[in-house]
């Protein structure tokens, strides 16, 4: 039903709607062609040439060659549109990373604490990279660390000072439920997912890369529900993969023992 999930994103983002108008009294004008002879054949020549036209002049517009400006950013983007907006209603927040050390900073705990945490229903899943798979620690700071012009933090301190941070939450006495989990090595991308299964839901995705001035100028995607249907379910699921590979850490196991 690929040609349906493009039609509803089309209508949602309010994309040729001119073309699906005219296709719907051209189709019209046809069958009633078929069941009727009243109609005026000067009206159905009009219906005819119209269409026509239109299709002539799709014909000659350019493809977009650059993509939507509000698609591709970097992490100065939160500068101008910080995620505190997202958060104020949100019930589902999912999060990959390799520390998630930029993400869990102490104010966006807070955030997350009045926002997400506080409802009932509200859900935040962190997944990070495994302390204790020192080989692909080290490969992973090799990335992110030592091809940085500026570092300003090292991967295995960061990772540290989060799970000690994720340990805390996991132990606060909130309506909403958080957990987290590690996975065994990088797959080269972070995730932030904020209400990924309702209308208004938004996803960032943030590519690793070789070799970057610093950790903010690494390349993100920027999608939502409805207009980057094809990609947008491509992303959840590939959190929901990771969620489901990785493992739930040996401190909350032993929590969780009576």
């Amino acid at each position: 039903m690929t040609w349906w999930r493009r039609l509803v994103g089309d209508l949602k983002a309010r994309n040729h709607l001119d073309t699906y108008a005219l296709t719907m009294v051209v189709f019209t004008f046809a069958i009633l062609s078929l069941v009727s002879d009243a109609l005026d054949d000067d009206l159905r020549w009009a219906v005819l040439l119209s269409g026509v036209g239109l299709l002539i002049y799709r014909l000659t517009l350019a493809p977009a060659a650059t993509p939507p400006a509000d698609l591709l950013h970097d992490r100065s983007r939160f500068e101008d549109n910080p995620l505190t907006p997202l958060l104020r209603d949100a019930r589902d927040v999912r999060v990959f990373a390799p520390s998630a050390v930029n993400f869990l900073s102490p104010q966006m705990c807070e955030l997350l604490r009045n926002t997400v945490l506080a409802r009932r229903n509200g859900s935040v899943r962190v997944v990070v990279l495994d302390s204790a798979e020192t080989s692909a620690i080290g490969i992973a700071a090799r990335q992110l660390d030592d091809s940085l012009e500026f570092p300003i933090q090292r991967l295995p301190q960061s990772l540290a000072s989060t799970v000690e941070r994720m340990n805390l939450i996991a132990g606060w006495r909130s309506e909403g439920t958080f957990a987290y989990r590690v996975f065994p090595y990088n797959p080269g991308f972070s995730l932030v997912l904020v209400d990924p299964d309702t209308p208004h839901g938004r996803l960032i995705v943030e590519f690793h890369g070789f070799h970057n001035p610093s950790t903010s100028s690494r390349m993100h995607l920027e999608l939502v529900a409805g207009r980057d249907e094809r990609w947008y379910r491509y992303w959840i699921q590939q959190f929901d993969r990771l969620w489901e590979a990785a493992v739930v850490p040996e401190i909350l196991t032993r929590r969780e023992k009576p």
